[in-house]
């Protein structure tokens, strides 16, 4: 039984106004007819009792001019309210350290974006009335823009996320059905190494060499020369599942950095990253990495930033990266992706690092432990990583097993 299915008959009070119960809510619901609207609008009674809630319905109708307009909606039942709402208290747990500090920005995206962001279309509108008729209406009207499936779920999330505030805040019962976007997942892209392919067709490897040889030959990009300090970035991301952003890469200075034995390893403290504060473990080649970091800065002090920390706005030294490694991948003939439409990235070297671990370690590898330490989760890795790779030998000798004979 669905729980907006009718929970009794519908109780005609008189032309254009009648109350019901469904499944979902302890309340009545009042309908009534707008005639110059030619639509029906519902409201809760909050009564539990049919006479109360007849005395509320009745109160409601008579509100009503003569020509059937409710009077407009005050401001404080509006979607648009609990949006602003909304807005202000993801502000505030991004301050406090409870969400990522800029998460509430996507708040803003999908719900104040000019053309087809959710208060453009329902800002108007009393939460009390919001019906998933309403909402399926706003998504017709919105695919018309070619939206990724993506971003019609965040929209989506976000939608609840208000209705969510009205439920908790008393003036709805329960928060409209949204059926979710069918997601269509994009491959990741990544640096095909061997044993996928044979040694001439490494790229991984190709990659490597290349930012060696533009470091050597003192290539310039926008001003700004290519040292090996790119090479040392590159490895650096594939030895540490790290993403290339301002909050975690970029973010690391080298008190957030130790060494690690028994096994060798460089243990991370990720502030602020995307999953919010973490512990990572790196491979064992990314400690000799950060001790050739640490000799070509010798005056480093622990709140120096560990990559390219001559530059201290963090947004401008990611951009230096993104246009040395796009040269890079020029060089190397590496821009587009072999098996997808995609164009590799700087990104490009995390989804490498994922795959190497799936692949080298012949499928070994605690997918649960590799997921907390890159800061994503098993979902994520089965769905754009593990799904997408060939078997190595060895796994495919693992499949064909038939366990130890005695």
């Amino acid at each position: 039984m669905s729980r907006s299915s009718l929970d009794g008959k519908i109780i005609i009070l008189r032309r254009g106004l009648a109350i019901y119960k469904t499944h979902a809510s302890k309340y009545y619901w009042c309908r009534i007819w707008l005639p110059s609207k030619k639509k029906r609008v519902v409201r809760t009674t909050k009564m539990t009792t049919r006479a109360e809630a007849i005395s509320v319905a009745e109160e409601q109708f008579s509100a009503m001019g003569s020509r059937g307009n409710l009077a407009a909606t005050p401001k404080e039942k509006t979607f648009e309210h609990f949006a602003d709402k909304l807005i202000v208290h993801e502000k505030h747990l991004g301050e406090n350290g409870k969400i990522h500090p800029k998460s509430w920005r996507n708040a803003i995206t999908y719900l104040r974006t000019e053309g087809w962001g959710v208060v453009r279309y329902l800002g108007s509108k009393d939460v009390q009335e919001i019906s998933t008729r309403d909402y399926n209406a706003y998504m017709d009207a919105i695919r018309e823009r070619n939206l990724s499936s993506s971003t019609l779920n965040h929209i989506t999330n976000y939608f609840r996320k208000v209705m969510g505030l009205a439920k908790r805040e008393g003036l709805i019962d329960a928060v409209p059905l949204t059926p979710r976007e069918k997601r269509k997942d994009n491959p990741r892209t990544f640096f095909h190494f061997h044993p996928l392919v044979t040694h001439e067709n490494d790229e991984w490897d190709r990659l490597k060499r290349e930012a060696l040889k533009l470091a050597d030959d003192k290539i310039e990009v926008r001003g700004v020369p290519i040292t090996d300090e790119l090479y040392d970035f590159i490895l650096f991301m594939v030895h540490s599942f790290l993403r290339p952003t301002d909050s975690e890469v970029y973010a690391l200075t080298h008190r957030d950095v130790s060494i690690a034995v028994n096994p060798k390893r460089l243990i991370i403290n990720i502030r602020k990253g995307k999953t919010g504060h973490r512990i990572s473990n790196t491979m064992q080649a990314a400690v000799s990495i950060y001790e050739r970091i640490k000799r070509r800065y010798p005056d480093h002090t622990q709140e120096d930033y560990i990559f390219f920390p001559t530059y201290p706005n963090r947004a401008h030294a990611r951009r230096v990266v993104a246009n040395q490694f796009n040269v890079l991948l020029e060089r190397c003939g590496l821009k587009d992706d072999r098996n997808s439409p995609n164009q590799h990235t700087v990104y490009s070297l995390r989804h490498t690092a994922i795959c190497m671990r799936l692949i080298l370690s012949e499928g070994r590898v605690n997918i649960f432990n590799l997921a907390k330490n890159a800061g994503t989760s098993v979902d994520q890795i089965e769905r754009f990583y593990a799904k997408n790779l060939p078997l190595s030998a060895e796994m495919a000798r693992n499949l064909q097993s038939f366990g130890e004979k005695e």
